[in-house]
């Protein structure tokens, strides 16, 4: 879902001085409804998104996750290479089982980054809530 873009929403008609108080509290009504709805919806879209991003950044922390655990699998193997034969191929797949453990470290410090708190604050939404005050207190007045 996308967020309604703010050119595409339909204008609030200006005032017009002929109106009775009735028909201004009417159409304040209106407004005021119109408003709410548009603000709901430009909220759930922006939450949608943020939502998304946080499953990206989950997907991220269990392939890291996994990754790791492949490499500490490759490390033991190394220790047993290394206690069984006292040679070369227990170097080989020593380095090899470090690489992928610094790997899937990396992997799961960029995912884990991605679970802040910051990341589900829906920005668009607050400064729209700001514009939306300041405009009814421009009507106020």
């Amino acid at each position: 879902m996308q967020a309604p873009r703010r050119e595409n929403i339909e204008p609030f008609p200006g005032p017009k001085p002929e109106r009775s108080i009735a028909g201004l509290f009417s159409d304040l009504a209106r407004d005021v409804s119109r408003l709410f709805r548009q603000e709901i919806d430009l909220a759930k879209a922006e939450l949608t998104e943020k939502v998304a991003a946080l499953g990206a950044g989950g997907a991220m922390l269990a392939a890291g996750g996994l990754v790791a655990w492949a490499g500490f699998l490759v490390l033991l193997a190394a220790a047993v290479f290394g206690l069984s034969k006292v040679v070369e191929p227990w170097l080989a797949a020593l380095i090899v089982g470090g690489v992928v453990l610094v790997i899937g470290v990396v992997v799961m410090l960029v995912g884990k980054g991605r679970f802040k708190s910051d990341n589900l604050v829906p920005r668009r939404t607050l400064r729209s809530i700001k514009d939306d005050a300041q405009w009814a207190k421009e009507r106020v007045q």
